[in-house]
């Protein structure tokens, strides 16, 4: 796939009602950073179809991307489903859309349980969900098509972001490794590499239009390069990034222990770009349970990461994730993950109790963990994370750091009257605007005092009551230029439209809200090539090219058919939890 290929997504008829309205859509996401990458995806693929945003209202779209890591992923799926029928009852030409690794998981027995979805699609095929819309409009059924392999790389097609600040960007999609617990390669697909030049172009795209910080993603990234036989393109790649003018923040998510080589580490030291930020996946911390996990690395060398990230990067905030509960996990393994974790001293950790996912080497090993013995060890997991947390949060007290001021981060900033920003590593501090003081925009950059610590936040309140040092960016010009669109108000020349859709390599779309508390954004702009930053990457990196086999089946449901007004009351209803990992 070359920077020229790109995919075009046709205007379709069924974007707009009998009476010539434009159709409305909701996107709802579960899961992690990739399927939130990919909401934007799917949201500039319906609008590049013509379709237009609910912003709240009742849509009449709604497409649930959908996440299968978690045992109650299910329970999320048909409680909304269940949920979205009764409404569609009453709301005429209403069109429900499944998609994600559940549906790719699933497939028809999505439509079997739920009758009532118009269209199921799969992680390979994000970009047929228009025309499958329209299929189902027409023909009066529900259409399912899951592909086994991809059709098209995501990062092609067009994007609505949510950020006008910072934005993801996809390195590669799917999975090399055979995680006995993760159902993600199943899903996902093998590891395929975007191309360096692909990638610092978008950069370079999202920067030309305000953006100041940049997230990349994949499901491994620094395995980057396998596939194109370049063991040290992940560090080169960062090193690149690192020379965009005007790219700010670089960071990363997941990378993984066994590939995490040190010339990586060295990049992230010399690049001032990168931030000293590492999300560093434990698991466990007992090196027998990680090979029954089948993790190729144990907890020594795991431990010597952190050390070696440190000895380069001391400010370094280090995240994780931990399973507890894993099958045939014993009290002494989990006091080995206690162990590890009061030496590793991380900043955070996401803690998880082990659920059974169907179709996983796990699922089918003998000494699963009675639930109640696996919820006394999260608690005692989640006691220590806290207190070190608090721990390492309270050393930052008196610390002087540059914040990028958010939008939506602080859920109580109303209420206690002060915005909220990152720090370079990543942790959140919430900060008071003192009196007469200019208040920064989201994606300004305004420098402060840490004065409190939680286990989760910081506090920078003024004890001078001088004024805020507020350095203004470009990407707190695009949130002006995107407050202005929203308002009506034309912005000055040569500002970037809020709101359009880029085809292709994505550009920023500027929104003044979002939905998730993860930075996104979309405004049309030309992607600029990239010159010297590409010039040490391996130059053969071969694309990667998608095969389009036929979908696994094409149900013949009714589509729109709902049950009795009383079968809803049999499914459960769940909140969303667009947090979950």
């Amino acid at each position: 796939m070359t920077l020229s290929t790109q995919t075009l997504i046709a205007p379709s008829p069924a974007a707009r009602d009998d009476d010539g309205r434009a159709r409305t859509y909701e996107v709802r996401t579960f899961g992690c950073q990739m399927n939130v990458h990919d909401s934007e995806r799917l949201s500039g693929s319906l609008e590049a179809a013509g379709y237009v945003p609910a912003d709240g209202a009742e849509a009449d779209i709604v497409v649930l991307n959908t996440c299968a890591v978690r045992e109650n992923a299910d329970n999320k799926l048909y409680g909304n489903l269940g949920q979205l029928a009764s409404i569609k009852r009453r709301h005429a030409g209403m069109q429900i859309a499944v998609g994600g690794c559940l549906a790719q998981k699933d497939k028809d027995v999505i439509l079997g349980k739920a009758p009532w979805v118009d269209v199921v699609f799969g992680t390979h095929n994000m970009g047929a969900l228009p025309s499958l819309l329209e299929r189902a409009r027409h023909n009066g059924e529900a259409q399912l098509e899951i592909l086994d392999s991809l059709e098209t790389f995501p990062s092609t097609l067009p994007t609505k972001r949510d950020s006008s600040y910072s934005g993801w960007v996809s390195i590669s999609v799917g999975c090399n490794n055979t995680c006995t617990f993760c159902i993600v390669p199943a899903l996902r697909g093998k590891e395929k590499d975007r191309r360096p030049g692909e990638i610092l172009a978008e950069i370079q795209a999202l920067v030309d239009d305000g953006a100041i910080e940049v997230t990349l993603l994949g499901q491994n990234v620094n395995s980057y390069g396998v596939e194109f036989g370049d063991r040290l393109a992940f560090g080169k790649l960062l090193r690149a990034a690192g020379k965009i003018e005007g790219l700010e923040r670089i960071r990363f998510t997941s990378p993984h222990p066994a590939a995490f080589t040190d010339d990586v580490i060295e990049a992230m030291a010399d690049t001032p770009a990168v931030m000293p930020q590492l999300h560093m996946p434990l698991q466990s911390g007992s090196d027998r349970v990680l090979k029954a996990m089948r993790r190729s690395y144990r907890s020594e060398r795991f431990l010597g990461i952190l050390d070696r990230v440190r000895a380069r990067m001391p400010e370094a905030a280090i995240s994780t994730d931990i399973i507890v509960g894993f099958p045939g996990e014993t009290e002494e393994d989990f006091q080995d993950t206690l162990r590890v974790v009061e030496r590793a001293r991380f900043a955070t950790a996401f803690t998880f109790q082990y659920s059974i996912r169907p179709g996983t080497p796990a699922a089918e090993m003998a000494d699963q963990v009675p639930k109640e013995i696996v919820q006394d060890r999260y608690e005692r997991l989640a006691a220590l994370q806290e207190r070190i947390s608090w721990e390492e949060n309270q050393a930052v007290i008196g610390r002087e750091v540059e914040l990028l001021v958010a939008n939506g981060e602080g859920r109580k900033d109303s209420d206690t009257h002060r915005m909220s920003g990152r720090a370079p590593d990543s942790r959140l501090v919430h900060f008071d605007v003192p009196e007469g003081s200019e208040r920064p925009r989201p994606g300004d950059l305004v420098t402060v005092t840490v004065t409190e610590a939680a286990p989760f936040h910081l506090i920078a309140d003024s004890r001078d009551g001088a004024p805020l040092r507020i350095r203004r960016t470009t990407a707190g010009d695009a949130w002006d230029r995107a407050e202005a669109d929203a308002c009506g108000v034309p912005s000055h020349a040569g500002a970037s439209a809020g709101g359009a859709v880029s085809l292709g390599m994505p550009t920023l779309g500027l929104r003044p809200t979002a939905a998730h508390p993860t930075p996104q954004a979309a405004s049309h702009a030309t992607p600029h090539p990239v010159s010297q930053a590409v010039s040490h990457l391996t130059p053969q990196a071969t694309p990667v090219s998608g095969v389009t086999p036929g979908p696994v089946s094409a149900s013949s449901a009714p589509a729109g058919r709902i049950p009795a007004a009383n079968a809803s009351s049999t499914v459960p209803i769940y909140a969303v939890d667009d947090g979950e990992r």
